[in-house]
């Protein structure tokens, strides 16, 4: 098995796009490119172009990695803070259990959608999935 490395008129066709910005932008909801328009229509439904610099985003693939991270992310979060919470025997066990599960909904909740954008803009930022101009 070779690998061919690309040619010099290919690492020349595209500039590079800044990584952080991108991944900010994206948790905020704007455009990675220009960052003014707004990526989601409604929920979480990514729009199919932006309104002002034309970037088109139809081809985006998240898919479950936002899903994924989220449930990392709430998971560590809310099974560190139960195991203190239980450590320290402030609640009793059915508050606990009421309070962790409640957390745990709204913690989800909140961070889906700056997930989502996050890997939409990481995507436009690596020129993934047809953000590069070319199929994959």
């Amino acid at each position: 098995m070779t690998y061919e490395t690309p040619s010099a008129n290919q690492n020349d066709e595209f500039e590079k796009r800044p990584l952080m910005p991108a991944l900010m932008k994206g948790a905020r909801g704007r455009c990675p490119s220009c960052g003014v328009s707004h990526l989601f229509t409604n929920g979480l439904t990514v729009q199919d172009k932006c309104h002002v610099c034309g970037e088109e985003f139809h081809h985006h693939r998240a898919d479950d990695l936002p899903a994924y991270l989220n449930i990392f992310i709430v998971g560590h979060i809310v099974v560190a803070a139960t195991m203190i919470v239980m450590d320290m025997k402030i609640l009793s066990l059915w508050p606990l259990v009421s309070l962790s599960a409640l957390s745990a909904v709204a913690l989800a909740f909140l961070l889906m959608r700056p997930l989502k954008g996050m890997v939409v803009g990481l995507q436009w930022a690596l020129r993934m999935h047809g953000f590069g101009g070319h199929d994959d």
